[in-house]
């Protein structure tokens, strides 16, 4: 196979601290041991400490690196870790720092080691080699630990040196699972539940805080309610708490990140036929070649068709997207994509209740018409980047531009009988249409200065979003908006004819933002380092009303600080606190609830302290702990000396402790998890609940655990527990969803070197459950035990 790199970005800092009697640090495993100068005095060591990373925010492993002094022998020399780490100890003088990795020219650097001086950060790229090699690579298998990431910092951080709980579910884990959607990743993400959303949509409770708007693919906003796949991603990021520096308004809980697949430099050829329960057909693929020296192409593929546990439920989706990168010179780096997705499925809104409890039917059971219920989304988005290093500054920019058609048609079920005779029913479709553009500048410098050395990210975005609603309320026999039907067969086929009632939705929504941002790293020693940031939005929204010609608009200006301390009393240990604030416009998620009231009304506030740990316990296996108070302020209330009046005195606070864990505990075994306590409560009265009432959806406890052991090349298990407490449907807590605990397990068998056959077993002892709800009567049923068989082919 041929192989044609990437371009590496190298970020180096130099810290010059007087020792006595200091001693070179042990280079990384496998690195010949550094060597010293002969006859350089102790007191006056040097340590020369840096990270190399490529531009996708991955760290180079293997890179050696060579401290020779000018014209002479090599002093020191050692690799690189797992995370692009590395640490030299030099006497004083003048070295030449030379890095290399296979497949690149080298790249050199002066400079002067003395005992009192703090040496300029510089980046670097690693050009590529002029000759290219045929060589066969074989990678080993990616794991379920993502060492760095780009977007919580806007450059790349190592993840136990941000000041912020974050879990990273990698492709590795989405494919040992059978993962197709962000339901079943967040099954492990510890502080987050999945939120019915109408059976229409994806939809996250983060923090005690519900969303379906806090969505976000490569950093650039997706904020569409669609239900969303995974077969184009590399990972999914969940970063919790307020993200606004980098992310914008909203987020107050925290936000969802998808990670894309992009054109690279190395040939992938991927298949993959899954099948199972319910009649689920699902294949993917995923192609890859360069072309050339500078071109490379990619191709994702979906086509999935499945059935459900639930009676006459059924989805089809498809997707596809190309991505193409241009690596015109070593600093430069282009990368342009498309998707076109559709999903088109059977519209489900759950069971309802009954006397404080899910009803007692069989988890099966439909209400409505499924022959008349509906979701369709299309959705098609351009993107577009280009990277460039100019000099010791990093710039990056973004675009996006997509096209969602959304509409649904679904049947409510809604209030039981008393004697569990009947049960009223609804039905209203949607049509809601969205274009969306966004562009994103980024620019990251390091330099020293005043004694530290800083790492600056600077950027500005803007955005324009066009948004069409249109709602029709169904009547029964084109007479009545409701109707009872028995409890024993909820299924109907009455003629319902849907036209618009005097409140139905008809209006068109322009929002537009501008943005900029400025964050600084500063590393005061090497064990301190601090995080100063600020955010300002403009957000313009207008509203037209199509039925009676009303025009609305506010605008607001929203300031988001970021502050974060991190503390590393040994290297894989980070101790941190940090200060979030994010802002969401009176609008809401969706620019669907302006109105002459809401119009006057500021934006929500929330506030996130948090503090936390981690630590790798060894370079594949990290350890994570938070505690953090998230308040939400601003929320809307009834004016208790005026009821027809709305006051912005209303708040919610939710305290919080995570423990997360991730990677590999040996060679062999592989685990992913963690523990959330939550506790999430109104403060003071809102429009919607008294002081003291819990949020809805956000279980005391929740706990998973996934384990993979691979008991030779040939031969692999997995088991995991989901264990999560009882929760409540709705704000007004008077339905409650029973705690369960359910167990999934999985094997695995290579069938040849490039061939993995899998199944796959989800709630394996069959637990009876309730998943999540939209509100009371809107409540799912888990799914029962669900098999499935994987093919994975490489070639």
């Amino acid at each position: 196979m041929l192989r044609r790199p990437r371009p590496a970005a190298f970020a180096l800092s130099l810290l010059v601290a007087p020792a006595l009697n200091a001693q070179p640090l042990p280079p990384a495993p496998g690195a010949p041991a550094s060597r010293t100068i002969e006859g350089a005095g102790p007191q006056a060591a040097a340590t020369l400490h840096g990270h190399i990373f490529d531009p996708a925010g991955a760290a180079v492993a293997g890179a050696r690196v060579v401290a020779a002094a000018s014209g002479g022998a090599p002093a020191a020399s050692a690799l690189s870790d797992r995370d692009g780490a590395f640490t030299l100890s030099l006497p004083p003088g003048r070295y030449v720092v030379t890095i290399a990795a296979d497949g690149f020219a080298p790249a050199s650097h002066e400079l002067t080691a003395t005992g009192a001086e703090i040496g300029q950060s510089r980046d670097f790229v690693l050009a590529l080699a002029a000759i290219r090699e045929t060589v066969t690579v074989t990678a080993p298998a990616a794991g379920y630990q993502a060492a760095t990431l780009v977007s919580a910092m806007k450059a790349p951080a190592a993840a136990r040196d941000i000041p912020q709980s974050i879990t990273v579910v990698t492709r590795t884990l989405m494919q040992d699972q059978l993962m197709t959607s962000l339901t079943d990743v967040v099954r492990y993400v510890p502080g987050i539940t999945a939120h019915q959303g109408e059976n229409n949509r994806d939809q996250v409770v983060i923090r005690g805080n519900s969303s379906s708007a806090d969505f976000f693919v490569n950093g650039v906003r997706d904020d569409v309610p669609y239900y969303r796949d995974l077969y184009n991603l590399d990972r999914v990021e969940a970063l919790k708490g307020p993200n606004a520096v980098m992310f914008g308004r909203g987020g107050g809980g925290g936000v969802v990140n998808r990670v894309t697949k992009e054109a690279g430099f190395a040939p992938i050829r991927e298949l993959t036929l899954s099948g199972g329960s319910y009649g689920e057909k699902r294949i993917t693929t995923d192609l890859g070649h360069p072309v050339g020296n500078a071109v490379a192409l990619r191709l994702n593929a979906l086509y999935e068709n499945s059935g459900s546990f639930r009676r006459a439920v059924n989805l089809e989706r498809y997707g596809v997207n190309p991505t193409l990168t241009l690596a015109p010179g070593a600093r430069t780096r282009i990368t342009v994509g498309y998707e076109h997705f559709r999903d088109a499925r059977i519209a489900d809104r759950g069971v309802p209740s009954f006397q404080g409890r899910p009803a007692d039917v069989d988890r099966r059971t439909y209400f409505g018409n499924p022959d008349d219920s509906r979701v369709n989304a299309r959705v098609d988005v351009v993107s577009a980047s280009v990277e460039h290093q100019a000099g010791g500054v990093t710039i990056r920019e973004r675009t996006s531009i997509g096209q969602y058609d959304r509409a649904y048609q679904n049947y409510v079920p809604g209030t039981v009988s008393a004697d569990q005779s009947g049960v009223l029913l609804s039905a209203y479709n949607n049509d809601n249409r969205r274009t969306n553009l966004f562009n994103q500048f980024d620019a990251n410098y390091r330099f020293a200065a005043a004694g530290a050395q800083h790492a600056i990210a600077a950027g500005a975005e803007i955005g324009r979003q066009l948004t069409d609603n249109f709602r029709n309320t169904g009547y029964f026999e084109n007479r009545t908006a409701s109707m009872v039907v028995p409890y024993a067969d909820p299924i109907v086929s009455v003629p319902v004819v849907f036209r618009q009632s005097a409140t139905d939705a008809d209006n068109r929504v322009t929002s537009n933002v501008a943005a900029a941002y400025l964050q600084d790293q500063i590393e005061l020693t090497q064990r301190v380092r601090a995080i100063a940031g600020l955010r300002f939005d403009r957000f313009d929204l207008q509203y037209h009303n199509n039925r009676n010609g009303d025009d609305l608009d506010r605008i607001d200006h929203l300031i988001a600080p970021r502050a974060g301390l991190v503390v590393k009393p040994s290297a894989p240990l980070s101790l941190y606190g940090s200060y979030t604030v994010s802002h969401l416009p009176s609008a809401g998620d969706q620019f669907s609830s302006l109105t002459t009231v809401t119009q006057q009304l500021r934006p929500e506030k929330f506030t996130n302290y948090e503090t936390g740990a981690k630590w790798d316990v060894r370079p594949e296996l990290s350890l994570t702990a938070a505690a953090y108070r998230l308040d939400r302020t601003n929320t809307r209330a009834t004016d208790p000396d005026d009821p027809t009046r709305i006051v912005q005195t209303g708040s919610q606070r939710t305290n919080g402790f995570e423990l997360g864990v991730n990677g590999a505990v040996t060679a062999r075994w592989q685990i992913a998890g963690g523990y959330a306590l939550q506790r999430a409560f109104v403060v003071s009265a809102t429009a919607a609940a008294r002081a003291g009432a819990e949020a809805a959806q956000v279980p005391r406890h929740t706990f998973s655990l996934w384990n993979l052991y691979r008991f030779n090349r040939a031969f692999g298990a997995g088991l995991g527990l989901v264990r999560r407490s009882a929760m409540l449907a709705a704000i007004d807590d008077a339905v409650i969803l029973p705690g369960y605990t359910a167990v999934d397990a999985a094997l695995y068998m290579s069938l040849a070197a490039r061939v993995r056959m899998q199944v796959n077993a989800d709630n394996l002892f069959d637990a009876a459950y309730y998943l999540n709800a939209d509100n009371n009567n809107n409540i799912s049923p888990g799914s029962p035990r669900r098999v499935r068989a994987g093919l994975v082919m490489r070639f």
